[in-house]
């Protein structure tokens, strides 16, 4: 929101000449002020965003000209990301939704919605820091993945893996401090290939990190769609497996050709500036990527006459 509105180019002030309704709102106000906290009952923030898009249709004409197609939102905490597919599905059918949560198993809908691409700004002065990696002749490490025990299948890959071969860096958790995120940061930076599996939701910031560090991504999540798949081919930079092949993760991993891994590097490093943020947007970045999604699905609604 704070890129649009500090650019002429994608903000007009007549809504007579807008292709598209931005409807602002922040996810993490709406948990603060309305989520009860492990109550795991959502009947508030269904009823804040029934009345939230009653509200835009009572008062302006342009959602009721479309029903919502020319309107989206955009969402990416957890609770949100599952809610908005499922609980707005009969006030806010049309509505375009770019969400992390791109799960075609709870409302994700081909064609209308955008999979949102997760990602964890270090710093917002400098959104760049530490960008990039090692060349693919000093990456050492075969398998990197460390993190949180979310969901059902990260207990599972680090019960398979964790100490049980020197080329598989597989950990859980990793002590809070700066000294932890940079053993982290160069462990993405050293390794061929950087696991990404699923958490709570199918998505995972670690499909972003890994690029962000020239890290092939290893994307282990069932119906999961992957970000800007209407633009990029993802077989061309990353490994997608299906989650029952956790326990032949090096099998498959050491049997791809050195030639393989070394397009699927190159791959990597080509696609990376569509996957970085700006303080001032850049051609074919990141905000202009999700934004090319949006309109793009837009665009797909459209019958002809």
């Amino acid at each position: 929101m704070k890129l649009m509105q500090g650019s002429k180019q994608f903000v007009v002030k007549d809504p007579r000449k807008a292709h598209l309704f931005y409807m602002p709102f922040s996810s993490r106000m709406l948990e603060y002020t309305l989520y009860v906290r492990n109550s795991h009952n959502r009947t508030n923030l269904r009823q804040h965003l029934k009345e939230y898009s009653e509200k835009i249709a009572a008062k302006y004409p342009f959602w009721n000209r479309t029903g919502g197609a020319d309107h989206f939102l955009v969402a990416c905490h957890d609770w949100v990301c599952s809610l908005a597919p499922y609980e707005t599905r009969h006030h806010m059918e049309h509505c375009i939704k770019a969400l992390c949560n791109a799960d075609v198993t709870v409302g994700f809908k081909l064609g209308r919605d955008v999979s949102l691409p997760e990602t964890y700004v270090r710093a917002a002065r400098n959104p760049l820091r530490d960008l990039g990696g090692k060349p693919p002749s000093q990456r050492n490490i075969l398998a990197f993945y460390a993190g949180g025990m979310h969901g059902y299948l990260r207990p599972i890959l680090v019960k398979q893996w964790k100490d049980k071969d020197p080329n598989m860096k597989i950990f859980g958790p990793m002590p809070a401090g700066v000294a932890s995120k940079m053993n982290y940061i160069q462990h993405m930076k050293r390794s061929k290939y950087c696991i990404c599996p699923k958490g709570y939701e199918v998505n995972s910031p670690r499909v972003v990190e890994a690029i962000f560090y020239e890290c092939v991504p290893v994307i282990i999540s069932d119906n999961f769609i992957p970000p800007l798949f209407e633009v990029f081919n993802w077989k061309a930079f990353s490994i997608i497996l299906p989650e029952k092949d956790i326990p032949n993760l090096k099998e498959i991993l050491v049997s791809i050709p050195a030639k393989r891994y070394m397009d699927l590097q190159l791959g990597v490093r080509k696609v990376q500036r569509h996957f970085l943020w700006h303080g001032r947007p850049l051609k074919y970045d990141l905000f202009h990527m999700t934004l090319h999604s949006i309109w793009y699905n837009r665009v797909y609604q459209i019958k002809p006459r």
